[in-house]
């Protein structure tokens, strides 16, 4: 059986038992007196039982061993990640424009795994409180051995920059490159292996769940579409390991137990409440086609959103290669002063707005009503361009994470990396009147 088979469609009901064992998925009920196999069924629940039904979601696990075999959970011991839940109250409020040049990967010789190589750069929110969210990068070079992670706090989603990474979960395995995401949601097991020095982004939400914008006056189709969204098959191990680690991430701390078995030894399951990837090519882009500059909300690709109508504790926004035909019109990003939160970064090429200066791996971030636009020279460039149709964004991949809280950085973020570029608010400085009578 090959070993990365998926199941398409978005808050789908599924079903996915292992080649392996056919007939190992119950009949007509979920959890009979016995299952097949001798097989133990388990739930894991993503929603309250009494949530609304287009709101719930849950998947029982048909597995060897059920979770609660483990010993106790202690403090996580060894290389301390700078993984905080809510680190960034130990730092002052800075309003400023933020932007970091590329975060370092591991040193040569060092071994540093997914779990050791996440780093919180801003957030907000209380994680107790089950409201707010939290970005982080990880930066590793060696693969996960015998350690499976969880997230009790929420739900992640995994933006690869450099490096592809070999998710094994409970559901099933994913292969993700760079240009495609991943999302874990809150609970769900999971370990990651990886071919060599890698980098990435995780947005993670406390709140909710990710879920498709609405698509209103566009229609029925357009942006990412459900059936590009592709779930693991069931593919378990029967695998006996003296100290395998589960490592928790509860209260925005680490924990780790250990037991004697592997953890993804989940034979079938079926539910809704599953991981998922989706490559970012597949996105339908929607754009004016006769003047002015849309809001960046056109490129949405999942939405977290709050208990307003309309805002979002969290959105995942792309800038996809594209045509840009507007006439009489100033084509990159406007200047604007936004009540959200904007932590960008780029995957690989240049950013239409600042081309020289935010580079793949890095990162910036734009407060609530912190002013922020196209540096000079893409100002001067745009306003004098010949409005030809053309080409924007070919080789490029940028990304988003808007939110409607106001994210603040961590020490790590600000200080400890020394990637914060502290001068990028020069970009702005030769910006010249141009008013005249």
């Amino acid at each position: 059986m090959p070993e990365y088979q998926y199941l398409s469609g978005f808050r789908s009901h599924f079903s996915s038992e292992d080649a392996r064992f056919p007939n190992a998925l119950p009949v007509g009920q979920n959890s009979p007196q016995k299952c097949p196999h001798g097989l133990y069924a388990e739930q894991l629940s993503g929603s309250a039982f009494t949530a609304p039904r287009t709101e719930n979601t849950r998947s029982w696990l048909y597995r060897i061993r059920p979770s609660v075999v483990h010993q106790p959970f202690k403090r996580f011991e060894g290389v301390a990640p700078f993984l905080r839940g809510t680190g960034w109250e130990e730092q002052h409020p800075n309003p400023n424009q933020m932007r970091w040049n590329p975060f370092d990967l591991p040193a040569a010789g060092s071994e540093v795994d997914f779990v050791a190589g996440l780093h919180t750069v801003c957030g907000a929110g209380d994680v107790r409180a089950r409201n707010g969210l939290a970005v982080h990068v990880y930066l590793a070079n060696c693969s996960m051995k015998d350690t499976a992670f969880y997230n009790s706090d929420g739900d992640m989603l995994i933006v690869p920059q450099q490096g592809p990474l070999d998710i094994t979960t409970e559901f099933g395995r994913l292969y993700v490159k760079p240009n495609e995401i991943c999302v874990i949601p809150q609970g769900i097991r999971f370990s990651v292996a990886l071919e060599g020095p890698s980098r990435g982004y995780i947005l993670e939400v406390y709140d909710g769940h990710f879920r498709l914008p609405d698509l209103g006056p566009i229609g029925a189709n357009g942006l990412a579409n459900p059936r590009d969204f592709l779930t693991p098959t069931a593919h378990f191990e029967d695998r006996s390991v003296e100290g395998y680690r589960i490592v928790s991430k509860f209260q925005g701390a680490l924990f780790v137990a250990t037991q004697g078995h592997s953890p993804f030894d989940v034979v079938a399951w079926h539910g809704n409440y599953v991981p998922y990837k989706y490559d970012l090519a597949r996105f339908m882009v929607i754009n004016s086609v006769s003047f002015d500059h849309c809001d960046p909300s056109i490129f949405t690709v999942l939405t977290c959103p709050s208990n307003r109508p309309g805002t979002a504790i969290a959105d995942f926004v792309i800038f996809p290669p594209r045509w840009s035909v507007q006439e009489h019109t100033f084509r990159p990003p406007y200047y604007h002063r936004n009540c959200m939160s904007e932590f960008m970064g780029l995957i690989f090429g240049r950013y239409e707005a600042k081309e020289g200066g935010f580079m793949p791996g890095g990162a910036s971030l734009h407060s609530m009503m912190t002013p922020h636009g196209p540096d000079h020279r893409c100002f001067e460039g745009a306003s004098n361009a010949d409005l030809k149709p053309e080409r924007v964004a070919d080789g490029t991949q940028a990304f988003m994470f808007e939110s409607s809280l106001s994210m603040a950085v961590t020490r790590w973020g600000e200080e400890t990396c020394q990637k914060l570029d502290a001068r990028y608010y020069e970009c702005w400085q030769a910006l010249e009147k141009h008013f005249h009578l």
